[in-house]
């Protein structure tokens, strides 16, 4: 028996001998690793690694890992996916998708016997192949990733082996296919690590203790800002000035490297305590705050939203007129009632507009006015006028943005009746709010993205960066964009936007055709969603969103409408919601419905900054009642506002088809075919939510006359 084989066979799996260390024995040169994970198994014949470049080694250490690339490959998929097997067919695209069927299953069986060759020394075979599916037999394989994913709380070494690199950091580049999946595996052992370090860190009971878990948290994370707090912490409990100091410059320079950011509030302050000698004890460490809390931020300065901007709405200046006490108590009630709408959105913080326009009557003019409301602590200010000649109402608004570089951030103006006063208040502060909402949401990530200091905690500023990624629709961005969601809701686990937006990202990952694990991919976007309405009942966002999954992805329209209804009834100015559940009617059958929340959504936003999405949902209703032209039409203008977005083609393209047009059908088939290069009338009708059998026929139909292939 070699030294390998007996220390591997010393111990039952899972038991350790009391008062002995356990010293890990090298293989040809590659230290075995030394974690409490890493027990050994009586039947373990393979060891790999995967951590760093990809290795392989028999227990009489000889090496025997497969000598191409794509062989190394399938060698860690089989690894990672096990003990489930997976079918030939999602192997062969994994690492094949270039290639046409016949000539990718050619190079499946061609690699599984390398496979099996260099796998020879092993003795009985770890790798079990039928005619559809290949698996792996774990019991056989130690894999140090899937030692990582053993660790706990209480046992947090295994998470030691991630220092040895990126997983599969030598395999980059296979394939688009093999490069997605291997992005989503990274993330998978990234977020689960993450959450046992962050656990380990906060049972942390002592100084030593606390640094020890902090390093090892920022080791796997070096963004998690709250871990260099800790570290910052627990250097200054033990004694270590310079140490605590050196923590914060570097956690100064990867917020700046990596997000072009600053610490926040809390952590400059501990800095500064500690440059000041006054003791870090002074500042109280933040407990995780509920949705909608404000934080205490340092040196005295007014409170900062955690999770969103502080807004407040001033009163409307009246311009003269001959009813100017009825011009008055219009623009305080307008006032008021834009304040109660934006308050909805639960990402937005309102300042009470009594209270603020107390403060502002007290300073004086619009300048000091400004300056009330700084004081107040507001980063934005809704100002305007209003003006009466007769029956006709003119009012005009300016939203500020009162950080620097100060300037206007947006205005708009609105001319209307004066025949019934509350109706028009109405109306008016449900077009503003609807329109403003997403307005300072770009405003929010362009400050984010320029690199300005950030407004509030990291998980937010991430959840800003994605956003405006997403809708851009650019692949490249767009996966990055989910890197960011993803490490939003690692950062901030009870954040229910960060969740929401992350299911959303998914919704359209999948729409787009870009999800290649089909099943999992909707299961996480169920589990994301639900997640976020859980944290955040009152959310009517991640209401919707929840709706959208249900209705799209799971094709359970019926089930989708009772949570539109209820985020419409939290939230009746937001304009997802409208477009969202126009959605799941015409998916339903009941297209006139859908046109008239169509129509609600354009009424109350109709230059919205992702209208090429909600508008191109107008063409689903309109195929379905016949009305070609219009469709196409629709379908066309969407189209030019995001050419990326490939959802909007296909409802086009049936119409198209229906009317006849081949040459236009040619042009935008081929457009979409770029972006979604495996989509024909098969995958249209296994993917479309649509639950009338004479509506699915229609948009078959259509999509074949439009030349869409088959299947």
């Amino acid at each position: 028996m070699t030294a390998a084989a007996g220390w591997l066979r010393a111990m039952p799996e899972g038991e350790a001998r009391p008062g002995t260390a356990v010293a890990p024995v090298p293989v040809d040169g590659r230290p075995a690793p030394s974690s409490a994970g890493d027990r050994p198994r009586p039947e373990i014949r393979l060891r790999l690694t995967l951590l760093g470049r990809v290795d392989a080694w028999s227990l009489t250490s000889q090496r025997v890992l497969p000598r191409t690339r794509k062989a190394r490959a399938l060698l860690a998929i089989l690894a990672l996916s096990g003990p489930q097997p997976v079918a030939r067919s999602r192997l062969a695209h994994l690492l094949w998708s270039r290639r046409g069927n016949e000539q990718a299953r050619g190079s499946l069986r061609q690699a599984l016997h390398e496979l099996h060759e260099s796998l020879r020394p092993v003795g009985l075979p770890v790798i079990v192949a039928s005619r559809t599916t290949v698996a792996m037999d774990l019991a056989a394989v130690w894999t140090d990733a899937r030692e990582v994913l053993r660790a706990t709380p209480e046992q947090p070494e295994p998470l030691d082996l991630l220092g040895a690199g990126e997983l599969l950091a030598d395999l980059d580049g296979l394939d688009d296919a093999f490069d997605q999946w291997l992005a989503e595996q990274r993330r998978r052992l990234r977020d689960a690590a993450l959450l046992v370090a962050t656990a380990r860190l906060a049972a942390a009971l002592d100084p030593e203790a606390s640094v020890a878990a902090a390093r090892r948290v920022l080791s796997i994370d070096a963004a998690q800002e709250g871990a260099w707090r800790a570290l910052i912490r627990a250097e200054a409990a033990r004694g270590d000035r310079a140490a605590a100091l050196a923590a914060y410059a570097d956690c100064r320079q990867i917020l700046a490297t990596r997000f072009q950011a600053r610490p926040s509030a809390e952590t400059e302050a501990l800095a500064q305590a500690l440059r000041e000698d006054a003791g870090v004890a002074q500042v109280a460490p933040s407990a995780p705050p509920p949705a909608g809390a404000a934080a205490p931020t340092a040196r005295g300065a007014p409170p900062a939203a955690l999770r969103g901007a502080r807004l407040g709405v001033l009163p409307l200046r009246v311009l003269g007129g001959t009813e100017e006490a009825e011009s008055e108590a219009l623009s305080i009630g307008l006032a008021e009632e834009i304040t109660a709408a934006l308050a909805r959105f639960r990402w937005l913080f309102l300042t009470d507009s009594a209270s603020l326009a107390a403060a502002a009557a007290r300073s004086g003019g619009p300048r000091e006015a400004q300056a009330a409301a700084r004081a107040l602590g507001l980063d934005l200010l809704l100002t305007g006028t209003l003006q009466r000649a007769g029956r006709r109402i003119r009012i005009g608004l300016t939203l500020l943005d009162l950080r620097p570089p100060e300037g206007v951030a947006w205005t708009q103006r609105f001319d209307r009746e004066a025949d019934d006063l509350l109706a028009l208040q109405d109306e008016i502060a449900a077009q503003v709010v609807a329109r403003i909402d997403p307005e300072i949401l770009l405003i929010e990530a362009g400050r984010v993205a320029a690199g300005r200091p950030p407004v509030n905690v990291p998980a937010y500023n991430l959840v800003l960066r994605a956003i405006p990624a997403l809708h851009r629709l650019d692949r490249s961005a767009f996966m990055a964009a989910g890197e960011w969601l993803a490490r939003a809701t690692s950062l901030d686990p009870d954040y229910a936007a960060a969740h929401a937006w992350l299911a959303y990202w998914h919704l359209l990952l999948i729409g787009q055709g870009w999800a290649r694990d089909g099943e999992e991919v909707l299961a996480r976007t169920e589990r994301l969603a639900v997640r976020a309405v859980a944290l955040d009942p009152q959310d009517a966002q991640a209401l919707t969103i929840c709706g959208h999954v249900r209705a799209f992805l799971h094709q359970r329209p019926e089930d989708a409408l009772a949570l539109h209804e209820r985020a419409l009834g939290l939230n009746p100015n937001l304009a997802m919601a409208w477009a969202f559940s126009a959605m799941a009617h015409s998916y339903a059958g009941d297209h006139a419905e859908a046109l008239a929340r169509m129509d609600r959504y354009r009424q109350l936003a109709p230059f919205h900054p992702f209208s090429f999405y909600y508008d191109g949902a107008r063409v689903i209703p309109l195929l379905f009642t016949r009305r070609h032209a219009e469709a196409a039409e629709h379908g066309r203008q969407a189209i030019e506002l995001q050419p990326n977005f490939s959802a909007n083609y296909k409802c086009t393209l049936a119409a198209l088809g229906h009317l006849g047009r081949r040459e236009a059908a040619a042009a935008l088939r081929a457009r979409l075919l770029a972006i979604e290069p495996d989509f024909t009338v098969a995958k249209a009708l296994r993917r479309a939510p649509v639950r009338r059998p004479e509506d699915r026929a229609h948009y078959a139909e259509g999509l074949r006359l439009a030349g869409v292939r088959e299947g």
